[in-house]
């Protein structure tokens, strides 16, 4: 099986996309939680902001403090990377391609045949790339699945390239 999964057809830049490193993306979504709990959407600039204001008014008021579990929060990080299901959204990496104005349709090749969905469905697609903790070897290197679940049970496997089209 290969582990390398390239885009590529009507793009401006043919790329490819390596699973195994996705475990250290900060992107990486974890799906034992993605599917039941409520997603909100929200501005990564402006939560850092909030939450750095916070931070600086609380030293300016109470003095710089150290977490006391600050060892035990890494310990459960690294333990939930052992074992947890993680997935990771697709669309940032068909940006990344820069697809032709022209393109319409995203083509997952597998080896089983063919997969098409419209380029416009980009936004609702996930790529599983670990099952408890381990990365996905025997039907992998991917899994597609849509954002709302209803293929959670039954994604699309064995993925040895996307075409865009």
């Amino acid at each position: 099986m290969e582990t390398i999964v390239p885009i590529k057809g009507n793009v401006k830049h043919t790329i490819t996309l390596d699973p195994t490193v996705w475990i250290f993306d900060d992107r990486r979504l974890d799906l034992e939680t993605y599917f039941t709990t409520e997603v909100e959407e929200f501005d990564e600039m402006e939560d850092y902001k909030e939450r750095m204001g916070k931070h600086w008014s609380r030293e300016i008021m109470e003095g710089a403090t150290y977490p006391p579990t600050l060892k035990s929060e890494k310990k459960y990080e690294k333990q939930k990377m052992l074992t947890g299901t993680f997935g990771i959204i697709f669309e940032p990496f068909l940006n990344n391609a820069i697809p032709a104005e022209d393109a319409t349709t995203i083509t997952f090749e597998t080896a089983d045949g063919e997969h098409s969905f419209p380029i416009e469905d980009a936004a609702n697609l996930l790529f599983q790339f670990s099952l408890e903790g381990k990365p996905l070897k025997e039907d992998g290197p991917i899994h597609v699945l849509l954002k709302d679940g209803s293929t959670r049970k039954n994604p699309i496997r064995n993925v040895t390239a996307i075409r865009i089209s």
